[in-house]
């Protein structure tokens, strides 16, 4: 069966892609943005003019930025997650206790997207922002997440994104993921074993947010030597559950 693909409108793509390019350049102007997109001045300024009257960009002199109008909107969907501020305070503190880079994330599509980051005194820089979609098959985020799917799910996500290989330890073999899940559902916390960033462990825990269809999950990441099987066995395991739990009753009863 053929799958039928939707009618998309050429100008609504283009808004799209000049949004993210705003989103990246922080600010940017009409001549830089059309080489950029390789389209005419006068498309994109009709574009700008419009995102402008929207409210949803601000021109500065000869450049454009986006607006403030986007924080609410991240709030907003934030929020259809899980509660914002228990989210934001509860990685942060989990991030200080642990010294280590925390992020909190939720399942969209076939990939796990960033909605918060926490960065402890020890922790390894990263180049990872909010709003970014990961990988589910690599990630300790993702794989938490999956192995609270229902198989067929999970089978669907498999089969449409596949299992790239991101470093030379990723599991790309269907069979031994589902391995790991079983893994992840019976010690309750997934691992991501260098398996999409080199020299990088991080243990997973989901999130089951109640009254809603999302998922996320919570995770703790550094480096190799430190992220060791007796630290996360003795240490991390019970502080990411007690985060996880504090978030879900809060998210409960907000």
């Amino acid at each position: 069966m053929v799958r039928e693909i939707p009618r998309q409108v050429d100008s609504a793509k283009k808004t799209c892609r000049i949004i993210e390019i705003l989103r990246k350049k922080g600010e940017i102007g009409v001549t830089e943005l059309a080489n950029e997109l390789g389209i005419s001045k006068s498309t994109v300024h009709g574009h700008l003019a419009t995102l402008n009257n929207e409210g949803l960009v601000v021109k500065d002199d000869h450049t454009y930025r986006l607006s403030l109008q986007f924080v609410r909107i991240s709030e907003s969907v934030r929020n259809w997650v899980a509660d914002t501020n228990t989210v934001r305070e509860e990685v942060r503190e989990l991030a200080d206790t642990t010294g280590e880079v925390v992020h909190f994330g939720a399942k969209e599509g076939g990939h796990v997207v960033y909605l918060e980051k926490g960065r402890g005194d020890s922790a390894v820089r990263t180049v990872s922002e909010i709003g970014e979609k990961m990988p589910m098959h690599s990630t300790s985020l993702g794989k938490a997440i999956l192995a609270e799917l229902p198989r067929n799910e999970a089978d669907q996500i498999i089969e449409e994104y596949e299992l790239p290989e991101r470093t030379e330890n990723t599991i790309t073999d269907v069979e031994d993921l589902y391995r790991e899940l079983d893994k992840t559902s019976s010690r309750g916390y997934s691992i991501d074993d260098e398996e999409n960033i080199p020299g990088i462990r991080c243990i997973g825990a989901a999130v089951n947010v109640p009254g809603t269809e999302a998922i996320g999950a919570l995770s703790i990441s550094g480096p190799s030597r430190r992220m060791t099987d007796e630290r996360i066995t003795n240490d991390l395991q019970e502080k990411i559950a007690q985060t996880a739990n504090v978030i879900e009753v809060n998210s409960l009863y907000s």
